[in-house]
């Protein structure tokens, strides 16, 4: 295993709480919806695509308005995570991150928003560690085609991917690769090439 794609939600990371804040802030101000954002909620729907959250969640919402409301969310959001001072990665994350970067080459591929991963990235101090990385919000391809975007981009073989929902496992279905199953994160999923109760264990498989 010379290559390993990361998801980020729910694989590195767990910002719902913080983000749940942001985006009912959001729904506040722009109104034209009855739903009401939770922890639990998003952990149901990250991992999707955000045009898909938009219309799950806003589902009461006219077209014109889960638009507005998905660009409040995503701005209130941005700025909920950049002022946040709490540890939001998940245990052992950036330690097994330096580690492995020793040793292979470290991508991360989400459906999440233009600018996301970066912000992800500087928050947990590792820019130096990922060698590419790419998103729904920069490409509009869904999670399956960006990680065959990296892969020929990187002209990468003898690759696995990490995540946390049975949408990751598809999506590696769809690349070609072995999905390595987060159980600790948001999700469950049918299928895997193995599965991790911490992202450390990922050390192990040298």
């Amino acid at each position: 295993m010379q290559n390993i794609i990361f998801d980020v939600d729910g694989t590195l990371w767990d910002t719902t709480e913080v983000v749940a804040k942001a985006w009912n802030r959001a729904i506040s101000e722009v109104g034209g919806t009855a739903t009401n954002i939770t922890s639990s909620v998003l952990k149901k729907e990250f991992g999707k695509t955000m045009d898909v959250i938009a219309n799950n969640l806003f589902s009461d919402a006219s077209e014109r308005t889960r638009k507005l409301l998905l660009e409040q969310c995503c701005k209130y959001e941005h700025s909920a995570l950049l002022e946040n001072t709490d540890n939001l990665l998940f245990p052992d994350v950036k330690e097994t991150i330096m580690k492995l970067s020793e040793k292979c080459r470290l991508f991360i591929v989400s459906n999440c928003q233009s600018g996301y991963i970066e912000l992800f990235m500087k928050k947990a101090g590792i820019e130096k560690y990922i060698t590419d990385y790419e998103c729904f919000g920069d490409t509009g391809k869904v999670k399956g085609e960006n990680i065959k975007l990296i892969i020929e981009r990187n002209n990468l073989d003898d690759v696995v991917y990490v995540g946390d929902t049975q949408g990751d496992y598809e999506a590696t279905v769809f690349a070609g690769i072995p999905f390595v199953f987060a159980k600790y994160g948001f999700g469950n999923v049918e299928d895997c090439y193995l599965d991790i109760s911490g992202i450390k264990e990922l050390l192990n498989l040298y």
